[in-house]
């Protein structure tokens, strides 16, 4: 894999602000959004004319702070804060997940509301990209009192989304249940049933076959793609996952049917390692039963810090952003890192990996599987037509193959990282798109 020019030779004029960003959209203050204004920054030689246009990518279009209030099963009244972040629509409605955590920001939703107008723009999708979270550990939360947050959650943001406005989906602490919580919130609202205005739905409301499988299916499609350029074979590769739910724990599976040895996983109850390769399913067994990986027989215990150190030939970090720092990115040892959570690795960790050889899949092409299918979700709840979990799968794999070609093929001929290169292309296509359409009025 060529390495990246951190300054490229020939660069086009940088936009002039009209006037200075504000404070909360300043690179200088920390948090996933300078992350991601470093990534732009990156990136602006390689846009040509559309340069002029890279102001449009560090702005978001809209960013919505919602009050939201439940009553408790005790009687009491909390208050948890959320928050709905559109970045960008040029290329057609918002994109993105809602997130449960105690740990949101609105740096955070507005850094994963970007990355997802990035992701959608390299599969090629037709979406913008938004993000949504509420300040919250759901753990703590009843079933009643989870139900009561997320429809009051949905009611204060039902100004901004719907079904051709903004699609919010699964993410961190979400799934089906919440999405059809948040679905019959909206149709309620709206006075008519409206399947379209989430995707990541149960199947008997209108999900789509293979959404759940979706992003680490991606993960897997990608990094067998990635791993045959570096002639890395995948059958006897030593694999190392972080995060072991939907994405890391799929992902997993995969590659241990192709033939690779998972030898180390990491989730937040510990990490667990196993030279000969862990079982993989009899794994995910026991996390469905205990909740995590802590305690896997027939498992080595892995100390603090160790997972980063492991020897493994394929990385794939799964779960939060900012994994990957400057402090643990020089003990990997893997040949290639393919990301399936959002911004798990920093910049400066970027530079780290490179420097030592490694390949990074980035998240903005490794883990579109699950918008990908969400894509296709969509579209079958507007016609009303269903297909089958053969015919998304094949649709999911051709989509990604030919996405992640496009991007190594730019790659090659800029002589960057494969994370500059998916934003050169995505970043292409979303200020083409807002060149072409113009300012308004």
């Amino acid at each position: 894999m060529a390495r990246s020019a951190r300054t490229p030779g020939k660069a086009a004029p940088a936009a002039t602000p009209t006037h200075a960003l504000p404070s909360y959209l300043d690179p200088a203050h920390l948090g996933p959004w300078g992350i991601y204004l470093q990534q732009v920054d990156r990136v602006t030689p390689y846009l040509g004319p559309l340069a002029r246009w890279v102001e449009t990518l560090k702005r978001p279009k809209r960013a919505l702070i919602v009050d939201v209030p439940i009553e408790l099963d005790n009687g009491t009244i909390a208050h948890f804060e959320g928050y709905r972040v559109q970045h960008n629509t040029s290329r057609g409605p918002g994109k993105g997940g809602v997130r449960f955590h105690q740990d949101v920001t609105l740096s955070e939703v507005m850094a994963l509301s970007a990355w997802m107008s990035v992701k959608n723009a390299a599969v090629n999708v037709p979406y913008g990209g938004a993000k949504g979270g509420v300040r919250v550990d759901p753990r703590t939360l009843s079933r009643g009192e989870l139900e009561r947050m997320t429809r009051r959650y949905t009611s204060e943001i039902g100004i901004i989304i719907g079904p051709t406005k903004d699609i919010p989906a699964p993410d961190v602490n979400t799934n089906e249940k919440v999405m059809a919580w948040m679905m019959d919130t909206y149709s309620m609202n709206e006075g008519q049933t409206a399947t379209g205005v989430v995707t990541g739905k149960p199947i008997a409301l209108g999900g789509s076959l293979g959404r759940r499988e979706a992003t680490g299916r991606g993960v897997f499609t990608v990094g067998t793609e990635a791993a045959a350029q570096i002639g890395l074979k995948i059958e006897g590769a030593r694999v190392a996952v972080q995060g072991f739910g939907n994405v890391g724990g799929i992902a997993a599976r995969l590659f241990a049917e192709a033939g690779a040895l998972v030898v180390a996983v990491q989730d937040h109850t510990g990490g667990i390692a196993r030279d000969k390769g862990l079982d993989v399913p009899r794994l995910l067994e026991h996390v469905a039963q205990t909740g995590g990986v802590a305690g896997f027989k027939g498992s080595d215990t892995l100390k603090p810090g160790e997972f980063w150190g492991c020897k493994c030939d394929i990385l794939i970090p799964a779960a939060l952003e900012g994994q990957i720092t400057r402090d643990n990115a020089g003990r990997i040892k893997a040949r290639m890192v393919i990301e399936g959570a959002n911004g798990p690795t920093t910049p400066e960790a970027d530079d780290i990996l490179q420097d030592k050889g490694v390949l990074v899949v980035p998240d903005v092409i490794a883990n579109a599987g699950g918008v990908t299918v969400s894509y296709f979700e969509w579209v079958q709840d507007f016609s009303s037509f269903f297909w089958s979990e053969d015919e998304i799968n094949q649709r999911l794999v051709r989509i990604m193959k030919e996405a992640f070609t496009g991007i190594w093929q730019v790659a090659q001929e800029h002589k960057v990282s494969l994370r500059t290169a998916t934003f050169i292309v995505a970043c292409r296509r979303i200020l083409l798109a807002r060149d072409l359409r113009g300012l308004y009025p």
